[in-house]
């Protein structure tokens, strides 16, 4: 029993030096001192020899054990070291090396724009308000003088969620519920997305509108015109253009579109302004009284202008870009010219 203890563990020894691999180590590790290695296998024939010889014999094959257990722990740790030394050489960093630049993400052009249009309304001290892009139909229509059968319902197709809850398809609610709240002078902005089921080189589904509404006290149609000549001409430059002319919406009256100088061809004729040296911009018109009925003002003394523009159709022309449909690819050539 003595010798086959001892000649397994120069087996064991021998394995061991014979072995390259971590994987290797751990196979003699098992072959040796596993539940049914050979270690364990030959321990079972001790109960054969005489009861005197049992505790040395139990003495030498815990000896063996351990001897052989500790080499190929220490060879084990001395490779996982090596490997460690060898992963810092090669992920070390090199500090002489140039340094990676970080590229900056920059606003989309349509927020760019919307942002432009903001600011310079504030410079006429309007403020941004905002509401719910799902709407009711009493907001979205009715309260803003267009009821169940009105022909101008279908001027904008709708997106119905339920008989009275819509996608809102302009921002003007936002007016309607700014004044339920707010008394009189009211001055604001309502820019975010609206949507209509179209779409084409300039139209989208969803897309962008600014709102502008004013009332108080003796505002007048030629007020509306002084806001919008300084608006166009800070957009689009200090020489451009205007021209008004009698349009109709439901809820202003009187209602007018204006028009900037072609901003391709400076008003000599180009297919985008189809030869006519003009570019519709936006729609306006002085606040029908009957709104102010809605919400509570007294039309007798108060009067306002409310206007409208899309954000995608002035950045169209203020960039000359000819196709709506690449604000929304994010074809990253296209996006980073802005």
């Amino acid at each position: 029993m003595r010798r086959a203890l001892e000649e397994l563990k120069e087996r064991a020894f021998s394995d061991i030096a014979a072995a390259r691999r971590r994987d290797d180590f751990l196979a003699v590790k098992t072959r040796y001192l596993g539940r049914r290695g050979l270690l364990t296998e030959l321990l079972r024939s001790l109960k054969d020899a005489a009861p005197e010889e049992r505790p040395a014999l139990g003495k030498l094959s815990n000896d063996i054990k351990e001897a052989i257990a500790r080499r190929i722990d220490e060879i084990l740790s001395a490779i996982e070291e090596t490997s460690k030394s060898e992963a810092r050489v090669r992920e070390r960093i090199d500090v002489t090396l140039p340094g990676r630049g970080v590229r900056y993400g920059t606003l989309h052009p349509v927020t760019q724009v919307m942002d432009e249009i903001c600011h310079i309304f504030s410079l006429l001290g309007f403020s941004v308000a905002e509401g719910p892009e799902v709407e009711l139909d009493y907001y979205n229509f009715e309260a803003l003088n267009i009821p169940k059968d009105h022909p101008a319902r279908d001027m904008q197709d709708t997106f119905y969620i339920a008989d009275e809850i819509v996608l809102r398809t302009h921002t003007s609610p936002v007016q309607i519920r700014t004044m339920e709240k707010q008394k009189p002078p009211v001055r604001i902005l309502s820019p975010g997305k609206v949507y209509r089921p179209d779409s084409d080189v300039s139209h989208t589904p969803m897309f962008h509108q600014v709102e502008g509404l004013l009332v108080d006290t003796n505002v007048t149609f030629g007020d509306l015109k002084g806001v919008l000549t300084f608006f166009s001409r800070k957009m689009f430059g200090e020489d451009t253009n205007l021209r008004f002319r009698p349009s109709f919406f439901p809820f202003t009256e009187p209602s007018a579109e204006v028009d900037i100088r072609c901003v391709m061809c400076k008003g000599s004729g180009c297919r985008l302004c189809k030869q006519t040296g003009w570019l519709e911009i936006l729609g306006s018109g002085m606040v029908d009284p009957e709104l102010y009925k809605v919400v509570g003002y007294d039309p007798e003394k108060v009067s306002g202008f409310a206007f409208g523009l899309g954000v995608e159709r002035i950045a169209l022309l203020k960039y000359g870009i000819s196709d709506i449909r690449l604000f929304f690819e994010n074809d990253k050539r296209f996006l980073d010219q802005f």
